[in-house]
């Protein structure tokens, strides 16, 4: 994968949808919580594993693809994670990046947060995927979750790590709230990124309007710059076992739990009937005392002890922590940021130079560590610490 846009890795498609996007949309795709000490862990984490490759293995038709990945294939070990403002980085962003995760051949999932209806982004086709923020009113979430299942989306996301609003002071200071607001501040950081308010705002407004929640029933959705009505509203905090157990049994499909840091909880989550979970600390948006997610796979992988599956995101950045992931036992990963910082810099090409740059680099340290499919990428590479 050579340098479209000028972009080598994933740390130049990042600065160039910083130079492109507003900067109160920026911050929101690139920041954390608070001192950003989650986000700086997560990354800080996949730089402290060191590899010891094998040598003198026949790795000239190393194979990147697997057939695990929450139980079907994946041209290499990776999703795109759920992104509910992929809609504001560019022109019904959401559909730019399942088409461009189809194309790839890895999963793409479908963000209940979404400004396109879910049937309209299942319909770029490929693997999908849907995850599940509850609403107030428990009845609009679980009626999204029948149109996934009718839509063609395989597994069904309950998001876990962010049972109350995180604190991300820069969205304040930005101006970048709910409702949000014009004022001289963020009018001048819109106005002064005329490509993207002429491809993404006023397209939007040449369509009929702004983006809404586009998952909610019509007489519920809002736009923007209005606060969501009575019982539209994301709300986690009354969310407990009991009621995911009640999911798992009405989802016929396959059920994930992600946000889990702990491995009490991933157990009971298996013994729930679960059929993988995702260690996450929600990028390092959520709770900023987070352990890095990296720093916690093993022991949940223990904990699980290959009774479902268990992936891993937050902090990804190169081929090499893809790798690094499976050698300490997940079965993949998920990236979000990484995509949207493509889609910032070229709508679904851009997603796809993202996705690229990343199997290429792990197509690459695959060869290096001598490993000639992913099942050799084990936790005999490990140094020691």
């Amino acid at each position: 994968m050579t340098g479209g846009y000028g972009c080598f890795n994933i740390h130049d498609l990042r600065e160039a949808a910083r130079r492109r996007l507003p900067r109160g949309i920026f911050e929101f795709v690139d920041r954390g919580a608070e001192d950003e000490l989650a986000l700086a862990g997560d990354i800080a984490a996949f730089a402290s594993v060191k590899l010891l490759p094998r040598v003198l293995r026949d790795v000239s038709r190393a194979d990147p693809s697997t057939a695990s990945l929450l139980g079907g294939p994946a041209a290499f070990p990776l999703a795109v994670a759920p992104t509910g403002g992929a809609g504001i980085v560019w022109h019904h962003g959401d559909l730019h990046l399942a088409r461009a995760a189809a194309a790839a051949g890895v999963p793409f999932t479908v963000s209940s947060a979404s400004t396109m209806e879910v049937e309209e982004i299942c319909a770029a086709g490929g693997r999908l995927w849907f995850q599940l923020y509850l609403w107030e009113d428990r009845a609009l979430s679980m009626a999204v979750v029948d149109r996934a299942r009718a839509a063609g989306c395989e597994a069904l996301i309950v998001t876990l790590d962010i049972a109350v609003a995180p604190n991300r002071e820069y969205n304040q200071r930005n101006g970048f709230v709910s409702p949000f607001r014009l004022r001289p501040g963020n009018a001048v950081d819109i106005l002064s990124h005329p490509r993207w308010f002429a491809g993404v705002m006023l397209r939007y407004m040449a369509g009929g309007g702004l983006p809404v929640q586009a998952n909610l029933p019509k007489a519920l959705r809002h736009v923007v710059t209005r606060r969501a009505a009575p019982g539209a509203r994301f709300r986690g905090d009354s969310l407990t076992w009991d009621e995911v157990a009640r999911m798992r049994d009405t989802w016929p499909g396959k059920f994930v739990l992600k946000g889990m840091l702990r491995p009490d909880d991933a157990e009971r989550a298996v013994a729930l009937g679960a059929d993988a979970v995702i260690v996450s600390n929600h990028g390092g948006r959520s709770l900023d005392c987070a352990l890095p997610t990296l720093t916690a796979l093993p022991a949940v992988v223990a904990a699980v002890a290959g009774r479902a599956e268990v992936m891993v995101d937050s902090g990804v950045r190169r081929g090499s922590d893809i790798a690094k992931a499976l050698a300490l036992g997940a079965s993949g990963v998920l990236v979000g940021r990484a995509p949207l910082y493509g889609l910032a810099r070229g709508g679904e090409a851009g997603v796809a130079h993202a996705l690229g740059l990343l199997k290429s680099e792990f197509v690459r340290v695959m060869g290096l560590c001598g490993a000639r499919d992913i099942s050799e990428l084990d936790a005999g590479l490990l140094a020691p610490r």
